[in-house]
């Protein structure tokens, strides 16, 4: 693997806050907001009590001192807990076309986390593969973001292999206080639905699937060599069989309804980004929907 020098990592690092940074300001300002539930209310202030406030929120002692009706105000207590779970496994090294699935990701978490820091969350790390590879623990404001998108991209992976169910059983573990928690993974393996089902009842818990067009949808490309990387097994293929790509994309499609149909049945929320897709356009539309089913 290529590595860079220190001065061209800080220079990545850098040009990503900044365009990620003004899509932040200029795109998702008040959408991230809107969209999450606070932790909780906290007492806000006593006011006179008014046509149409609710008559439970009436503070009697306070009316009775002052021979007219006051209530208490409330707020939502806005912090939040932004919790990242990373899969840093093989199959994330994977790019066809425009960035690496790991870069992708990283471009993601960037947008998110600095939306966070903008709104004074605090953001954590699990960077898994079949063990834990990584762990930061809750933080507020800049440095934690950029040290985190640090980590996605430039960070070598002990292990080859996935194991989601590991990743969200450490989770389960560690994590005390309910969070949001973004689950960033190709979502190639299989089993991890329990202990994911586990973590979603107790969290908030998003489901961003990262793949490359080619593998919802074969390219013709004549015969190729294809290779998992977590395993290392590798066969060649035909690509220019219309049959054969047909036959994959039909494959593909009746496991992708099959996750989301499991996702759904979790109380997940799921986003799909492929590498041709804008990014930002997929975020917005979720936030849109979140930010609707709150304020319903």
């Amino acid at each position: 693997m290529h590595l860079l020098s220190t001065a061209d990592l800080l220079k990545k690092i850098r040009r990503l806050e900044i365009s990620t940074k003004n899509i932040v300001n200029e795109v998702f300002s008040g959408e991230y907001h809107s969209s999450f539930k606070g932790q909780g209310l906290e007492f806000s202030e006593v006011r006179e009590y008014q046509s149409g406030d609710n008559y439970r929120d009436i503070d009697w002692n306070v009316s009775a001192r002052l021979g007219l009706p006051f209530i208490k105000k409330y707020r939502e207590t806005r912090e939040l807990n932004v919790v990242f779970i990373i899969d840093i496994s093989a199959s994330q090294f994977l790019g066809t076309s425009y960035a690496l699935k790991k870069e992708r990701i990283a471009e993601i978490v960037a947008t998110l986390s600095f939306s966070a820091v903008a709104n004074g969350d605090r953001c954590s790390l699990i960077m898994y593969s079949d063990a834990l590879e990584k762990f930061l623990p809750p933080r507020k404001g800049r440095n934690r973001a950029l040290e985190i998108i640090r980590e996605i991209l430039y960070h070598e992976p002990q292990s080859k292999l996935t194991s989601l169910s590991a990743a969200c059983e450490y989770a389960g573990k560690i994590l005390k206080k309910r969070a949001v928690i973004f689950l960033l993974s190709d979502f190639l393996d299989s089993g991890y639905e329990k202990q994911m089902a586990i973590l979603a009842k107790k969290h908030d818990l998003i489901a961003l699937q990262v793949l490359d067009d080619s593998e919802l949808d074969l390219p013709k490309a004549g015969i190729l060599r294809f290779s998992d990387p977590e395993t290392g097994r590798s066969e060649y293929i035909n690509t220019s069989d219309a049959k054969l790509r047909n036959a994959y994309k039909a494959k593909i499609q009746i496991e992708q309804e099959k996750l989301e149909a499991t996702l759904k049945a979790m109380g997940c929320d799921y986003m799909l980004f492929r590498n041709s897709d804008s990014y930002v356009r997929v975020l917005r539309k979720f936030f849109a929907q979140r930010s609707r089913r709150r304020h319903r």
